[in-house]
Formats: C-alpha cells, sequence, structure tokens
C-alpha cells in the first residue's frame, strides 16, 4: 500500500481528507503511483501531469525520502521505504514569485 500526500488544494478537489493510499498490484514506480491516482481519483486527471503528454505540470514536483523526484523518469523505481507504506509519497504544489 502507497501512502501519497496530497496538496490541500487537490485534496479538496479530489474529496479526500488526509493521505490517500494506493494499492498499486505491480512494481512501485513513479508512473505507476500517478496512474493509480488519476484512476482512483479521476478529477485529477490533468492537474498533476498533461493528459496528453503525461508531462509533470510545472508547479507540481514530486518527493519520496526527502529526495525530490520531480525530474526522474516514470518507470523509476521509488525507494523501500515509500513502496511498503513506511514512509508517504509526497506531491507538493510549488511556488513561484518574488
Amino acid at each position: 500500500m502507497i501512502r501519497v500526500v496530497l496538496p490541500a488544494h487537490l485534496r479538496t478537489l479530489a474529496r479526500v481528507e488526509g493521505e490517500v493510499e494506493l494499492d498499486l498490484g505491480g512494481p512501485a514506480t513513479l508512473g505507476a503511483v500517478l496512474d493509480a491516482l488519476e484512476a482512483c481519483h479521476p478529477v485529477l486527471r490533468g492537474t498533476i501531469r498533461d493528459h496528453v503528454t503525461l508531462r509533470r505540470r510545472a508547479f507540481v514536483r514530486f518527493y519520496a525520502r526527502e529526495e525530490d523526484l520531480s525530474h526522474e523518469s516514470h518507470d523509476m523505481p521509488l525507494p523501500l521505504a515509500v513502496a511498503s507504506g513506511a514512509e508517504p509519497f509526497l506531491v507538493v504544489g510549488a511556488m513561484a514569485g518574488g
């Protein structure tokens, strides 16, 4: 079971409270988590990554074990602590401006 922490605005959109738990049924990769998240919460399609290209939106970041995974490939395996559910996978809304 993968634990996913979403930013407040995406939790509101998906109508979830707290963490989202996902059963991947296969290898725990970055892409598998995003696929499962969008399958369980279709309203999130297009908010985290582009509908067509599946590329991450500019102001969204992914973290696991305090490591930025935002620029990693979708087939990158997640750290064991995240894949086992011991630690969460974080989807973070980035901030811009000055």
